[in-house]
């Protein structure tokens, strides 16, 4: 396992391989210090770079929740919605109520990514964040709070999408027929 200077080197170059490479060789690592350096990547300039460190945190092992709970506060929207994105990805049901308070951030992109983890967590508890994001300006919100009510099944969430249009976005028809499915007889 490279040293914390060995990382933190690599990860101030230039080399994207290089920090792909290094970043494959994190994934079991327990050290807090580590394990922060790798959250950082979520918001590297590369996308194959941010792809890496996101594998390499959902694969860990360890427990590293506490760790990407913390993130979720992060000041990079970047880091934000990605941590997220691992804790439901990690199925931690411990990060939901933090997760439900990044469906108020000011960024659409964290909202779409908190939306999203606490469908893919079946949060029920989240079901008023995800009730407010059906009402969201942007369409990435409003598709992903779709999704969710849709994967939670909760009753209430399946009627409020009885009262949204999909006439300007075909996905967004695609997502309420299938909730007007689950919603009516024989659905949930």
């Amino acid at each position: 396992m490279p040293s914390i200077e060995e990382v933190s080197k690599v990860f101030k170059s230039d080399s994207k391989e290089e920090k792909i490479r290094i970043i494959e060789s994190l994934s079991d690592s327990s050290n807090f210090e580590i394990i922060n350096l790798l959250v950082s990547k979520l918001d590297d300039a590369d996308i194959q770079v941010r792809g890496e460190a996101f594998s390499a945190l959902m694969l860990n092992k360890n427990d590293i929740s506490d760790i990407l709970i913390e993130n979720l506060k992060n000041q990079s929207k970047n880091i934000r919605g990605y941590s997220a994105l691992v804790l439901a990805n990690r199925n931690s049901k411990k990060a939901i109520p933090e997760i439900i308070q990044l469906a108020e951030d000011q960024s659409a992109m964290v909202r779409t990514c908190a939306i999203g983890a606490l469908g893919h967590l079946r949060a029920s508890e989240g079901a008023a964040a995800i009730k407010r994001c059906l009402g969201d300006h942007n369409i990435e919100v409003k598709k992903s709070a779709i999704k969710s009510a849709i994967d939670i099944g909760d009753k209430g969430l399946l009627a409020e999408l009885a009262h949204l249009s999909g006439k300007d976005d075909p996905e967004i028809r695609h997502l309420l027929a299938r909730g007007k499915q689950l919603s009516g007889p024989g659905g949930i």
